[in-house]
């Protein structure tokens, strides 16, 4: 039996080590040494063809191709060249109370958002930029018409006059682009932006100039580049890449290396959901009314650039006729009780993976906790002060049992050592002792076990929540999402577990009782990385931990001792 154990614990020790010299690596912007990501290209190509549509199985194969999304590209559905010379491109740009938005007359596309309210991770004096088309990125929502040599978001618009900033007292602002007539339509793109809103209005109005009637299909993609955002750190791991919703399959992630080898299962028809791009604190997603008939893709557009989208048809125009399409789109953060508003299962995009039932809860809890306190820090306290309540009396179990442990200890380790050269009659000894005592070696364990998901996906919650983003909490904690600059939040952490290991009494194996020093020592050196806001929720865990087990020991007579490491 000791033996197993001592296995078991090997192992453990070591695949902890094998996690923190990956996470190492990572940290320091190495490839990990034992679990490697796909590396993928640090820029999107500056210039490509148009992509074929039968390059993705995805896409659908009854449309015509897409055009291409990348930054530079020239060409257009049925390779027809622009209408304009490209010197006519402009960039426009808009600026509502939460945006600064540039817009590209070739398209009437935007190509650049900066949230207002929201500040860069790694440059505290700029604005987030969301969507971006540069050397460096590439990130943006397009849209346009294909099914014939129609108007796509490679065609040259006009900006129709009109204001470009929400003034004081404006609740809205339309800014409208127009094509030329392609192929016998025209196409008119209406963004609309409400105050204090991250849901854009977008109307395409196409308009049959021709003498014959036409059937378009209005496509809208989201396209970028499959790196990772910039300033995101590599110490934890959250998802960047498409998502898609519907719900024949509810919520599904889609990893770039999964377009890539054409492995995506998505539903191809649907007439309802949506499609998002996903990162850390923030989302973008194309919105459609339900019982709006819809076609879902993805594909690869380029070197590094690669789409989520869905194609609508809009039916025969006629001659001189128009038919209009409203969609919406999201661009922000990921605020649970903003996105569920907006569309039925788009708060997913603020993922918990398999915990989402309990995190939701707890996420609903700490934000009326916040609404209470005003502050994020105070709120995170308050969850884990009503968490210990609510499993007070699985903790007294767990406490009171390593407090009988703890009393009997001595009687385990002088009998340890009288049988020290016959293993099975201490074996045999120590469960007599154990049947006497009336204790179970493995009654603290099954409450904390308990409780273990619980905290995971409060850990989940507080991980993936962008109020956490530049938000303060006391003196040299100004933004609960980065580490602590000063690191005295994790050294208090270590300090408080290895006093919690001190309480504990000491296991009868001496290999046993050396790891249950050096687990604690190691686990912390992971927290000296983490958002100062986990930190804060694990050690304010610790403390009423210490404090509860303090109280319970005392009241059945064994008076709390620090059992100190024996490293003989």
């Amino acid at each position: 039996m000791n033996d197993i154990r001592r296995t078991i614990l090997w192992v453990i020790f070591g695949f902890s080590m094998v996690l923190l010299w990956d996470k190492w690596q990572l940290h320091n912007g190495k490839q990990a040494t034992f679990f490697p990501t796909p590396s993928t290209a640090s820029a999107p190509a500056a210039a490509s063809a148009s992509a074929p549509a039968s390059a993705n199985s995805s896409v659908p194969v009854s449309s015509a191709p897409l055009p291409t999304a990348a930054a530079g590209a020239a060409a257009v559905p049925g390779g027809q060249p622009p209408a304009t010379p490209a010197a006519t491109r402009e960039r426009v740009e808009v600026t509502t109370d939460v945006y600064r938005l540039q817009f590209d007359t070739e398209g009437g596309t935007l190509v650049r958002a900066e949230l207002l309210n929201h500040r860069d991770m790694a440059d505290k004096e700029r604005n987030f930029v969301l969507f971006d088309e540069s050397a460096m990125r590439a990130y943006m929502p397009q849209s346009g018409l294909i099914g014939g040599s129609f108007p796509t978001h490679k065609t040259p618009m006009t900006l129709v006059a009109g204001p470009r900033s929400l003034g004081d007292s404006d609740q809205e602002l339309s800014v409208r682009f127009e094509s030329a007539a392609t192929g016998g339509v025209k196409l008119v793109k209406t963004w609309t932006f409400r105050r204090g809103a991250y849901d854009i209005a977008v109307r395409h109005d196409v308009v049959n100039t021709g003498t014959d009637p036409v059937a378009p299909q209005l496509y809208l993609q989201l396209v970028r580049d499959g790196n990772k955002p910039p300033g995101e750190s590599s110490f934890y791991s959250t998802f960047t890449g498409p998502a898609v919703y519907t719900d024949a399959k509810k919520y599904q992630k889609i990893e770039f290396s999964d377009i890539e080898k054409n492995k995506v299962d998505i539903p191809k028809d649907a007439t309802n959901g949506y499609v998002a791009m996903v990162q850390h604190y923030f989302a973008s997603a194309w919105l459609l009314g339900d019982g709006v008939t819809r076609e879902l893709f993805t594909r690869k557009v380029d070197n590094n650039l690669y789409s989520v989208g869905m194609i609508t048809p809009l039916g025969t125009v006629e001659p001189g006729a128009t038919k209009t399409v409203e969609a919406r789109l999201f661009a922000g953060p990921q605020v649970e009780t903003t996105l569920q508003d907006l569309a039925p299962g788009l708060e997913l995009v603020k993922d918990y993976g398999w915990l989402t039932i309990l995190a939701k809860p707890l996420y609903w809890l700490l934000d009326q906790l916040h609404k209470v306190l005003g502050n994020w820090g105070w709120a995170i306290v308050a969850l884990v002060f009503l968490l210990k309540i609510a499993f007070y009396w699985l903790n007294a179990k767990a406490y009171a049992s390593m407090a009988k442990m703890k009393a009997i200890n001595p009687k385990i380790m002088e009998m340890r050592e009288r049988l020290k050269d016959k293993p099975q009659q201490m074996q045999q000894e120590m469960m007599r002792i154990y049947r006497e005592e009336k204790v179970n070696p493995m009654g603290g364990c099954f409450p904390i076990m308990i409780q273990i998901p619980v905290f995971i996906a409060l850990y989940w919650v507080l991980l993936s929540s962008v109020e956490m983003r530049n938000a303060p909490w006391i003196g040299w904690i100004h933004d609960l999402s980065t580490p602590d600059p000063f690191f005295i939040l994790p050294l208090l952490m270590t300090l408080s577990t290895l006093l919690q290991t001190a309480l504990n009494p000491a296991p009868p194996d001496p290999l046993q009782a050396k790891m249950m020093w050096f687990m604690p020592l190691i686990f912390s050196v992971m927290f000296f990385f983490f958002p100062a806001g986990l930190v804060l929720y694990w050690l304010t865990n610790n403390i009423l931990s210490i404090a509860q087990q303090w109280i319970i020991n005392t009241r059945m007579g064994v008076p709390p001792q620090f059992n100190l490491p024996k490293f003989k």
